[in-house]
């Protein structure tokens, strides 16, 4: 004799059905790019620890490399790259990933001005391309327009002889993955949320 199935048992058919379907729905990562190669088409970050919104904590050693797309149209405005992770006003250090070590450097500096509430379209800002350097004074000038601050420190001469992408705050990539190091969609984050960078 054959049972019938009803209720309860049909129900779970559909979602078993469903369930098996589905596959590998993929995995987000995200963090700071610290070097970009249009030409072999990688993209490499830190990864942001943090968990709150306009909190970022770029502290996930080591980095990560990502292929890109292959359909430009899965991939947002190219990454700009830099290695500056954190500035902290308070201690008057900034933090910068070095690439010959693999590791982070925190570099101490002296604050010569601070203005704050700075916004992206204010003309102190807009247009110009950071960071500044005036190799009289060993000064690095640049803005944060998360932290909407621009800020003018002088450095020791061992540190201001340091690349200028020392002091840039590489854009915030997001990629959407499958496959470790493989990315299908890419997003540029500071390109597209004014509270980063």
């Amino acid at each position: 004799m054959k049972k019938k199935l009803c209720g309860p048992a049909l129900l779970a058919i559909p979602l078993l059905i469903g369930a098996l379907g589905c596959g590998d729905l993929g995995r987000v990562d995200q963090g700071r790019a610290v070097a970009f190669d249009k030409g072999q088409g990688t993209v490499t970050f830190i990864r942001d620890a943090s968990t709150k919104l306009g909190q970022p904590d770029y502290s996930v050693l080591p980095p990560v490399t990502y292929r890109i797309p292959t359909d430009r149209k899965e991939m947002g405005p190219d990454p700009e790259a830099g290695l500056r992770m954190s500035l902290d006003l308070q201690a008057g250090e900034v933090v910068v990933y070095d690439p010959a070590s693999q590791g982070f450097q925190t570099i101490p500096f002296n604050l010569v001005e601070k203005k704050e509430k700075v916004e992206k379209d204010d003309s102190q800002v807009a247009g110009k391309t950071f960071p500044l350097l005036d190799d009289a004074k060993k000064t690095v000038t640049i803005y944060s327009g998360r932290q909407k601050t621009l800020v003018t420190f002088s450095l020791a001469d061992e540190f201001f002889s340091l690349p200028p992408k020392t002091w840039v705050a590489g854009d915030e990539v997001r990629v959407y993955f499958k496959e470790p190091g493989k990315a299908l969609r890419l997003m540029n984050v500071s390109k597209t949320d004014i509270f980063r960078k």
